[in-house]
């Protein structure tokens, strides 16, 4: 009986659909250049409306604002600019009532800083102990930072005030009489400090919260097993932790002491208030800008006025810088 032997390396066509079509070069290189550009300009694309934004609202005005020091300017002719040059800036920098506006500056935001953060500090580090609804109390010290400026000052210009204000009545109440505080040189700066301390401690104290739990904990176990109570604990390990934090508060609060205005013009109030007082004893800078650019109506000194307080904020962070730059080396 025949049989037939089954036959090997026969040749099978492929299964349709199973050969890859030639790749149109032309489109495989479009699509390589098309995914480099995307790689290097999505970063910026992201980045630029950030960009656009600061260029708008912080670039521009701050440029335009030194083109306009340097002119002649008026209120009411805003399409009218004489060129000055430096007079502006020489103008102002001989009123003495310039140099007053930055020593009561100076002084009421070195009498607010100071005791702000360092009752910041003692509270922050009352609240990082495990306590009882610790979530009702750090919201309890951030209400003053969410109250409005004018609220404030407007509820502490009545505790202040001369006649009625509830300091004053506690005063009496105890025998010690009244005080003035608004008319008074160093009374005044009192109360506007008292102001600023009162709004801005809880904000400083959730900064230092938040920076007291980011130290490990194995710094306060070995510290308490070499015998260091908590007082030690809080000297020799919390606040070497906390030291770029603390500069970063310090410069924050530089800074806003150097913005203040709002404080100074509601204490109290109208004509006196805008003016800084009778005899200018708590006009800050702003409020001085402020008379200069809407009350008289010269926007050239107003504008030298703001270059001014610029480079007052630029010397006073590069002195923060060099502070920080030696604290960071004695600590090596």
């Amino acid at each position: 009986m025949a049989t037939s032997s089954p036959t090997r390396d026969v040749y099978a066509p492929p299964p349709p659909g199973s050969q890859r079509k030639p790749v149109n070069a032309r489109r495989q290189a479009w699509r390589s250049r098309l995914w480099r550009f995307d790689d290097k300009a999505s970063p910026y694309a992201y980045i630029a409306p950030f960009f656009l934004i600061f260029g708008a609202f912080g670039l521009y005005p701050l440029i335009y604002t030194g083109w306009i020091a340097l002119h002649r300017v008026e209120m009411t002719g805003l399409d009218q600019m004489e060129w000055v040059g430096w007079d502006n800036f020489d103008r102002i920098l001989h009123d003495s009532e310039f140099w007053t506006a930055v020593t009561n500056t100076f002084l009421i935001g070195v009498m607010s800083t100071v005791p702000q953060l360092l009752v910041a500090l003692g509270l922050a580090h009352l609240l990082n102990y495990k306590l009882r609804a610790s979530t009702f109390w750090r919201t309890v010290i951030l209400t003053p930072y969410a109250t409005s400026v004018a609220s404030a000052a407007l509820v502490f210009a009545l505790v202040f005030r001369l006649d009625g204000g509830l300091l004053n009545w506690a005063l009496e109440f105890v025998g010690l009489g009244h005080t003035n505080w608004a008319n008074g040189h160093w009374t005044s700066k009192i109360a506007i400090s008292v102001i600023v301390i009162w709004r801005w401690t809880g904000y400083n104290t959730l900064i230092y919260l938040a920076a007291m739990q980011a130290v490990p904990s194995d710094l306060y176990e070995a510290a308490s097993l070499d015998g260091a109570s908590r007082w030690q604990q809080f000297l020799k390990v919390t606040i070497p932790s906390l030291r770029p934090t603390i500069l970063f508060t310090i410069v924050i609060s530089t800074i806003g002491s150097m913005q203040l205005f709002g404080e100074p013009l509601l204490l109290e109030g109208g004509a006196i208030g805008a003016s800084g007082g009778t005899e200018h004893q708590y006009e800050t800078l702003t409020l001085y800008l402020y008379n200069y650019g809407w009350n008289l109506g010269h926007l050239g000194p107003a504008a030298a006025v703001a270059w001014a307080m610029l480079a007052l904020l630029l010397l006073i962070a590069a002195v923060n810088w060099l502070i920080g730059r030696f604290v960071r080396k004695s600590a090596v």
